[in-house]
């Protein structure tokens, strides 16, 4: 194991098990899979950076850390799986006379997006909702690497259409977008990621689907 020298937290660690799994805290009792690890760093460096709990089971129990190769798998999980490799920090908390409960921690990455590398030249991005890790909308990847350019849209008319469809009830998508406007898939997809580049919509994920919003002050 890493040179760790534990901090006594049996309180402040039983806060952060008490909010329960969220977009920002993950449960992770087993630590046998460094791809599927890295899928949850890559969430939440995609999201708003977040934290793994190993040690403790789903329910919220405090079990402790099992294996002191954990941490390991972790690190490769980082480092080996996410592109770009991604930073993780450690702290221990003893929980009683012998547990030990280890807090890794990841940041958001400023210049998204992380991508977990699946395997036979396969790469896929993930993105943190609530407590689950979920496949980006490629949309969002699209507006994500755009962020990476130095990018001023020109703001058109069908700009300006597509935000004041957002002010009403109802869910806008890619499609019902280019059926609003008249106009082609192709070009409501580039409306779409030209205005998430500059972060004046974000994607919401819900019941299993996609939509588009106008961004909140917290940018996605």
């Amino acid at each position: 194991m890493k040179d760790l020298t534990p901090t006594r937290g049996g309180a402040l660690l039983r806060r952060m098990v008490a909010e329960g799994e969220h977009q920002r805290q993950d449960f992770k009792f087993a630590i046998s899979d460094a791809r599927k690890i890295a899928r949850s760093i890559c969430a939440f460096a995609n999201r708003d950076g977040g934290r793994l709990l190993i040690g403790v089971k789903d329910n919220g129990s405090l079990a402790g850390v099992r294996n002191e190769e954990d941490i390991y798998v972790v690190e490769q999980a980082a480092q080996r799986y996410c592109i770009p490799p991604q930073d993780v920090d450690f702290k221990a908390y003893s929980f009683d006379a012998k547990g030990i409960i280890i807090a890794a921690t990841v940041e958001k990455c400023h210049r998204m997006p992380v991508y977990v590398d699946e395997g036979g030249g396969k790469k896929r991005a993930y993105y943190r909702v609530a407590d689950e890790n979920i496949a980006a909308h490629p949309l969002m990847i699209r507006a994500w690497e755009r962020r990476k350019s130095v990018f001023v849209p020109v703001i058109s008319q069908q700009h300006s259409a597509l935000l004041a469809l957002l002010d009403q009830p109802r869910e806008v998508d890619p499609v019902s977008l280019a059926i609003s406007l008249h106009c082609s898939r192709a070009t409501a997809e580039e409306l779409i990621v030209s205005l998430a580049a500059i972060g004046s919509i974000e994607f919401i994920h819900t019941q299993g689907r996609f939509f588009i919003a106008t961004a909140s002050n917290e940018q996605t």
